[in-house]
């Protein structure tokens, strides 16, 4: 249950999707970041860069973002969803492009705070090819997420338990995108 009456049914807007509801004004904003920040053209994939959202809401505990990323990210990645939970289990040990994996440690460094990144972190994936654009966009994809999985666990929202529910909304944002269009 909500800590707030956010005036819809959880179970049919759980997760972001009830606070978004709620005040529609900051939800724009949000869904607009995540636009850019998981589909805009860039060099990393957008299931890359879910997978990113995914590890970093996982080391969050934020239940419903994790699956929800975790989805999003399996059904873009031509490995699909055993690549995505071999990724939030064991990063280092993952099948992945080093230069993903020093993506994922900066992302876990910020999950732990900004300050944890480090020079070597950010040599380390300079030097596994990572370009300045993937760095910066892995840095804010990692503190954007913590953020949003904040807001969620922070108003104790809905987290459906079946992994089907979240496949099911993951061909509508690979389809789609999170935009809404507007009312």
């Amino acid at each position: 249950m909500p800590h707030i009456d956010l005036g819809v049914d959880d179970r049919e807007f759980p997760g972001i999707n009830g606070p978004m509801a709620f005040r529609p004004e900051t939800a724009r904003p949000l869904n607009e970041l995540a636009e850019v920040l998981l589909r805009a053209p860039n060099s990393l994939s957008r299931g890359e860069r879910e997978l990113i959202a995914s590890y970093v809401s996982s080391l969050n505990d934020c239940n419903f973002c994790a699956s929800s990323h975790a989805a999003f990210a399996a059904a873009q990645l031509d490995e699909g969803r055993p690549l995505v939970d071999r990724v939030r289990a064991d990063p280092y040990g993952a099948p992945v492009s080093g230069k993903l994996r020093a993506l994922l440690a900066i992302a876990a460094a910020v999950q732990r705070g900004g300050k944890h990144v480090t020079t070597e972190l950010v040599r380390a994936a300079r030097d596994a090819d990572a370009s300045d654009v993937e760095i910066h966009d892995t840095v804010l994809i990692a503190a954007a997420f913590c953020m949003y999985n904040r807001y969620v666990d922070g108003l104790a929202t809905f987290a459906p338990e079946q992994p089907e529910v979240y496949a099911a909304r993951a061909a509508h944002i690979v389809d789609n995108g999170y935009l809404r269009p507007r009312t």
